[in-house]
């Protein structure tokens, strides 16, 4: 059965931390990205800070690493927010009422 956890994040703060996911240790940083078009982009690391997949825009309705099952982690990252699954994170929502969740692979 798939496990869904969610992944602490700061609110309005571009960040890196690591995390574990399905035992193994990864580097991830987000960043707002402020330009005509702008929003939240994740980067996702090995332990070792070894770039694996940069610059995924953290958009709502979609598994964020459908695109990226070569990389083998093992699960789904989904973008969420309170109130109004579909509402793209702000600047100021996420980590607050806008979340980043991880579902293992069943």
């Amino acid at each position: 059965m798939a496990a869904t956890y969610e992944i602490p994040i700061t609110p309005a703060s571009n960040q890196t931390f690591s995390v574990v996911l399905n035992d193994v240790a990864y580097q991830l940083t987000l960043q707002w990205r402020a330009a005509t078009d702008a929003g939240w982009v994740l980067d996702i690391a090995d332990e070792s800070g070894t770039a694996l997949v940069c610059g995924i825009p953290l958009v709502t309705g979609i598994d964020l690493l459908g695109q990226h099952q070569h990389l083998g982690i093992g699960g789904s990252l989904y973008v969420a927010t309170d109130g109004d699954q579909d509402a793209a994170p702000t600047f100021d929502s996420l980590g607050d009422t806008s979340h980043l969740y991880w579902v293992s692979a069943a």
